[in-house]
């Protein structure tokens, strides 16, 4: 004869496991949409019925165990998979897809393009972020983080966004000074929105070395602002073509020179099994998909 599972309640499991990933009782509340105290009072119960302590107690929170860490593991990807199979027989994949990019990513490419997700997949919740800090996807803040890397790969589970190469941009009234003469570039404020020195690169790849000797130090700004303060004809900026994309196809900046270089990746990082859900995967491949023009093959020296 068949014996019953004997099983916790499930509410218990679901307290514990949201709470082991951030590792954070708060944190856990808020996923859940519970109070902190009920949190507490599940993983209390859970603790007691299996004898065993899965918390431990810190001045600023608490963290795992070793039997808490251990549970922990083999709870996660079994959630993960019951969530997998109810999508799979689900007519809708609805769901919440949590995004975390850039900022400048997020405001200058992301969000223009939002509509066209939502109208292919209005069942599907987007919540999108925008910030200069890596969150911690391994603690589930967000299920897709996109990223610029000016060098290599990221290790972790990851797809390429984009490798567009930079070039200089102005507004359409600077540009027209500039009159495709690198000289007349020297003639306003060069600006910039990743580290090095970008401009004597670019100088030097189009064989004027006298030029680049001749680069002003202009302060570095957040890639956001400097784009701003190029589409008010404040200056020539060096960037890449993605953050650019729709101010260019509006009119409001053009491309001065066809000469760039690449500097740097975009990549969308994946928390560990989110991809197991349909809403995330269809939001991994609507982006791939709406960015298949911003990769190129980089051929080796």
């Amino acid at each position: 004869m068949f014996m019953p599972r004997q099983l916790p309640p499930l509410n218990a499991l679901r307290a514990f496991e949201a709470a082991g990933r951030h590792e954070s009782f708060s944190r856990a509340a808020d996923e859940l949409g519970v109070s902190h105290s009920a949190i507490s009072k599940h993983v209390r119960g859970l603790e007691d019925r299996l004898g065993a302590q899965l918390f431990r107690d810190l001045p600023r929170g608490v963290t795992l165990t070793k039997a808490g860490a251990l549970y922990l593991s083999q709870l996660t990807p079994a959630f993960d998979e019951i969530a997998e199979a109810t999508e799979a027989i689900s007519a809708r994949p609805d769901g919440t897809v949590t995004v975390n990019a850039e900022t400048v990513f997020a405001i200058k490419w992301l969000v223009p393009k939002l509509k066209s997700f939502a109208d292919q997949h209005p069942e599907i919740t987007l919540q999108l972020d925008a910030s200069e800090v890596l969150i911690d996807i391994s603690r589930y803040e967000a299920d897709i983080a996109i990223r610029f890397f000016l060098a290599g790969a990221p290790d972790r589970n990851c797809a390429l966004v984009s490798n567009e190469a930079i070039y200089p941009y102005a507004a359409p009234a600077i540009a027209e000074q500039i009159a495709g003469e690198p000289a007349n570039l020297l003639n306003f404020a060069l600006l910039r929105d990743r580290g090095g020195d970008p401009w004597a690169t670019w100088f030097n790849g189009i064989e004027r070395p006298d030029l680049a000797e001749q680069v002003p130090q202009v302060p570095r700004m957040r890639a956001l602002l400097a784009i701003e303060s190029v589409l008010s004809e404040q200056g020539v900026i060096l960037a890449s073509a993605d953050n650019v994309e729709h101010e260019v196809a509006a009119g409001r900046l053009v491309k001065c020179f066809e000469h760039g270089f690449r500097q740097g990746t975009y990549f969308m990082l994946f928390g560990e099994g989110v991809l197991r859900r349909k809403p995330v995967r269809l939001f991994r491949d609507w982006l791939l998909a709406e960015t298949a023009h911003l990769r190129h093959e980089v051929l080796s020296p």
